[in-house]
């Protein structure tokens, strides 16, 4: 048995340099210094972020940065105070996205993935069969309006959301 485990021993030993050398043959071409350094670089600046849906988030946007692009508007909005300094980035429909900060000259700096997911769970949820309507309950339960809720309740509610928010943004009923 001693002699049978030296001579395995000795024949993977001996397959190595074979191994290797062969190894090396089949190795892919690297890419020129210059792209390797960049192709680094731009892994390093992709980020993703989670944002709840109605909910802000901010996020650091590197110096340089001239322009936003923002893959999807309509799953989230990207505002930036100062440039290259931050953003906030707030969720306005459930879904993925992706937010591109660009020199002038249309370079990418900085590359971010932003994911709008639900809040948590502070709402109640009315289920009428098929239809679906959407409580706020904090501490009273108010309606309040989500993606997918019944489109009767919806319209209804975010009807009257909008019309208190004209009255609460002067558009009528203060003094003068």
């Amino acid at each position: 048995m001693i002699f049978l485990r030296g001579f395995l021993v000795a024949a993977a030993l001996s397959a190595l340099p074979v191994a290797s050398a062969w190894s090396q043959d089949t190795l892919p071409e690297l890419p020129p210094e210059g792209e390797t350094v960049a192709a680094e670089a731009a892994a390093r600046l992709t980020e993703t972020v989670s944002v709840k849906l109605d909910l802000a988030a901010v996020v650091r946007i590197p110096a340089g940065t001239d322009t936003l692009a923002l893959g999807n508007p309509a799953i989230a909005d990207v505002t930036q105070p100062r440039p290259g300094s931050f953003a906030v980035v707030t969720g306005k429909s459930y879904g993925t996205t992706n937010m591109l900060a660009l020199t002038r000259d249309g370079d990418v700096l900085h590359e971010m993935t932003i994911h709008v997911k639900a809040p948590e769970n502070v709402n109640l949820t009315v289920l009428r069969g098929a239809s679906r309507e959407t409580w706020s309950c904090l501490p009273r339960c108010e309606p309040t309006v989500t993606l997918g809720d019944n489109a009767d309740y919806f319209n209804g509610s975010s009807g009257q959301i909008g019309s208190r928010n004209g009255l609460a943004g002067g558009s009528g009923g203060g003094q003068r």
